[in-house]
């Protein structure tokens, strides 16, 4: 929805303490340990057959080009991708929370939580603004207040009811999976705590996701940064 950046600042925020601890344990629980393509990813449109989806989604990268030809929203990733995006807003303290995984070269969301969340199935505005920038950077990025922002969506944050953003992309080293965002309805909703909570959450959804998917390699999640004002 809208530019800025947090690159350059400094890194190494620590978390430490016995709910966090139990937190990674409830989390590694959910992970799918297998692959296997899945109803989740059926969003476009909702309720259409499996092997239809795979089919039309492997169709559409072939026609545009794609080489890795990988649709992390066609995989089975319940219960973890809910579970995350429950966390992440509860962690952040943030009114909505939405986990938006590609889909060819679209991203659609795939799980949310909270009044404010975007509905499933909808296409995010990942070329564009906050969300473009945080894909083309690889940057975790924050909006402080949606209002006061010459580059923010104002018509669709307030549709939504949101005035504050924190995103995250979902990397696999060069490879793109979508973005994992909260949102709240208060502005400067969002400190260096939340910046940490969603950057630890955003590797299990990386985690989550290539282990659903097979993939061999390790994780190359979002860089932790310290948030800083954007104005």
């Amino acid at each position: 929805m809208l530019g800025g950046s947090l690159r350059r600042e400094p890194t190494a925020t620590l978390i430490q303490d016995a709910a966090m601890d139990r937190l990674v344990r409830n989390l590694l629980s959910t992970v799918p340990s297998i692959p296997m393509p899945a109803q989740q990813g059926e969003l476009i449109p909702i309720g259409r057959g499996k092997e239809d989806a795979l089919i039309a989604a492997r169709k559409g990268e072939e026609e545009k080009g794609l080489v890795d030809g990988f649709s992390p929203a066609l995989l089975d990733l319940e219960p973890a991708i809910s579970v995350i995006a429950e966390r992440a807003q509860s962690l952040t303290n943030a009114t909505g929370s939405a986990i938006g995984l590609r889909w060819g070269n679209e991203v659609v969301c795939s799980a949310r939580a909270g009044r404010t969340a975007p509905d499933l199935g909808v296409r995010l505005q990942a070329e564009s603004g906050l969300s473009g920038e945080c894909v083309r950077s690889g940057q975790i990025l924050r909006c402080d207040d949606a209002e006061d922002h010459p580059n923010v969506d104002a018509e669709s944050c307030r549709r939504l009811g949101v005035r504050s953003i924190l995103v995250a992309p979902l990397h696999h080293f060069r490879k793109m999976l979508g973005i994992f965002e909260v949102l709240s309805s208060e502005p400067y909703a969002f400190d260096d705590l939340a910046v940490a909570h969603l950057q630890m959450l955003a590797g299990f959804m990386v985690a989550t996701i290539a282990r659903a998917a097979g993939l061999k390699s390790v994780l190359d999640a979002p860089r932790l940064v310290a948030p800083k004002t954007i104005s």
